[in-house]
């Protein structure tokens, strides 16, 4: 049994890394997607997690596979095909940490997962299934998001999910909300940031958004509000979990390692979605911002994951 499995993207963040002698901007291979960061943060701190995807078959994604092998995440279900290239995410950065991004995703692998390519076994044997949005940007992922979600709730998995909105990859603002919207009602828990909340719920505060995501069976809901922490809600209880204080080098991940230490931490509990209380939450939402705040002390996505150890150390300070 898995204690998290995810679908969707796994892809090379090239990030922005200085400028070579010849004046020109360098860019570090990173591995990266939203939905691996997570597996990997959870990974580090010993969860059992597996992935469903696919690269293709050449030197990124061969790159890939053995990073998330060397995290610890189960890749067997991967596709490594022929007849696709590698999704890669060219990643800027501005003085504040913050990422600007540009796709070569036309189409990237990770779109053309179909529904007959899903490993049934491993979604009917996890704990928490976890997706994002981009898996839902092209037919055929989109169908084989949609099925995956169905199989694993339908096995008794809780359904989680990050919308992990970027605006490049969909053909309009208004089809992207019509499909980040889509998955809210599968989930059990959500993680949104607070720039996502206008796209998910039309509100911009944290509690009006959290009343209509209550509203439409979600039972809990995590806000990330950057380096103010989390607002969690539970039911009709809500709390704002103050985060930790670190130098931030790179925000790539940021989300993703905090919403990996958060379901980390929930399974950790031993505790069902019904028995879940606010001081729970706040509990696991303090976890993740410790993970997220190391996260963002190192460059990158899956190699800024932090270990246990060193979660623990700053959630205890």
């Amino acid at each position: 049994m898995y204690d998290i499995v995810s679908l969707g993207e796994l892809l090379i963040d090239f990030t922005e890394s200085g400028i070579s002698p010849a004046g020109q901007r360098v860019f570090e291979q990173n591995p990266g997607g939203a939905v691996t960061n997570l597996l990997c943060a959870a990974s580090q701190c010993g969860a059992k997690t597996g992935f469903i995807g696919k690269v293709g078959m050449d030197m990124h994604g061969a790159f890939l596979k053995q990073a998330m092998v060397n995290a610890g995440v189960d890749m067997h279900a991967l596709i490594e095909a022929d007849d696709v290239f590698t999704t890669l995410a060219f990643v800027a950065l501005k003085p504040n940490g913050e990422r600007e991004f540009s796709f070569a995703r036309k189409p990237g692998a990770d779109t053309q997962l179909r529904v007959e390519e899903l490993d049934r076994d491993m979604l009917t044997h996890t704990k928490v299934f976890h997706t994002g949005s981009l898996s839902l940007t092209q037919e055929p992922a989109r169908s084989a998001t949609y099925e995956a979600i169905d199989i694993a709730k339908a096995a008794g998995a809780i359904i989680s999910y990050d919308p992990n909105y970027r605006a490049s990859l969909w053909s309009s603002r208004d089809e992207a909300i019509r499909f980040m919207r889509s998955l809210i009602i599968t989930a059990d828990i959500i993680k949104i940031s607070d720039e996502e909340l206008p796209l998910l719920t039309g509100e911009t505060e944290p509690e009006k958004a959290a009343n209509l995501l209550l509203g439409q069976g979600v039972k809990i809901t995590a806000i990330t509000l950057g380096s103010e922490g989390a607002y969690i809600r539970v039911g009709q209880e809500s709390r704002l979990v103050p985060g930790f204080r670190a130098k931030a080098v790179d925000t790539t991940g940021a989300g993703d390692s905090f919403f990996g230490g958060f379901l980390y931490r929930f399974l950790a509990s031993g505790k069902s979605l019904k028995q879940i209380t606010i001081d729970d939450a706040a509990d696991f939402a303090r976890f993740g911002n410790a993970t997220a705040s190391l996260c963002v002390e190192r460059r990158g996505g899956i190699p800024a994951m932090p270990k246990l150890a060193d979660v623990l150390e700053r959630f205890n300070q």
